[in-house]
C-alpha cells in the first residue's frame, strides 16, 4: 500500500512510517520543514515538502494521487497559539480531505483528540485547539465520498507500547502511548470496515488487532 501521512514528522507519524515501511509498504510523510527530510526517510518515509497552511488543494491532490490510504496526523504544537489552532488542526484537515477527494483517495484516517467538539466551551487555548478538532472532525463526518475513520487517543506518552488498548466509541479518559496509537492506525488502515467510525484510544486488555476487529464487527 501506499499511505500518504500529513504531519510526517510528528512522533505518531514517524512511528506509523516506520510500521509501514516495516512490512513493505511505501509510507510518504507530508512536511513543512525540509530539514525534517533525513530523519523521514530514516524511518522508511518518502518525504514531500509541502505546507498545509498554504497550499492550495490541487497541490495536496497532487501528493495525494496514486495512495492507496491518507492519514491526518498534523498538528500545530504544544507551543502554537490559538491562530495556529485554526489554521492546521482545522484548516489544514480541511484542505487534506479535500485534496483526498479531488485525488480520488477514498480511505481516510484522521488522528484527532479525546473531547474534539465544535461546541467546546472555554477560552484557552486548549480549548480553541478542542473546537478546531472538532469541526475538522465534523468536516471530514461531511464527506460522503471519504470512507473516514476518526481516532481520538488519550493522553499521549511515550511510553514503551504494550500492544494493549481499549477501543471504542467512548472509553473514558486514560493514557496510551504513542506506540500504541500507531499500531492501532496500522490496524485501521488495514479494516476498512471501520470507515464510518470515531473511536477513543486508550491502553486497555485487548491485543490491538483484536480491539480493531471487535469495534469493526459492531
Amino acid at each position: 500500500m501506499r499511505i500518504v501521512i500529513a504531519g510526517g514528522h510528528g512522533q505518531i507519524a514517524l512511528r506509523l512510517e516506520r510500521l509501514l515501511a516495516a512490512r513493505g509498504d511505501e509510507a510518504v510523510g507530508v512536511i513543512r520543514d525540509p530539514q525534517q527530510s533525513e530523519e523521514l526517510r530514516s524511518a522508511g518515509a518518502e518525504p514531500v515538502v509541502l505546507d498545509l497552511e498554504s497550499a492550495t488543494v490541487d497541490q495536496a491532490a497532487d501528493v495525494l494521487r496514486g495512495a492507496d490510504a491518507a492519514v491526518f496526523a498534523a498538528g500545530a504544537g504544544p507551543n502554537s497559539g490559538a491562530a495556529r489552532k485554526d489554521t492546521v488542526d482545522r484548516g489544514a484537515a480541511v484542505l487534506f480531505a479535500d485534496a483526498a477527494e479531488r485525488a480520488g483517495v477514498r480511505r481516510y484516517v484522521v488522528v484527532s483528540s479525546m473531547g474534539a467538539d465544535p461546541g467546546h466551551p472555554g477560552d484557552e487555548v486548549f480549548d480553541v485547539y478542542q473546537r478546531a478538532k472538532g469541526e475538522a472532525d465534523a468536516y471530514v463526518r461531511s464527506r460522503g465520498a471519504l470512507e473516514w475513520t476518526i481516532l481520538r487517543p488519550g493522553m499521549l506518552t511515550n511510553d514503551a507500547g504494550t500492544g494493549r488498548v481499549a477501543l471504542a466509541a467512548s472509553t473514558g479518559r486514560g493514557p496510551v502511548p504513542r506506540d500504541d496509537v500507531a499500531a492501532t492506525l496500522l490496524e485501521l488502515l488495514d479494516t476498512p470496515a471501520t470507515a464510518g467510525l470515531t473511536l477513543e484510544l486508550i491502553s486497555g486488555d485487548k491485543p490491538v488487532p483484536v480491539a480493531v476487529r471487535d469495534v469493526a464487527g459492531n
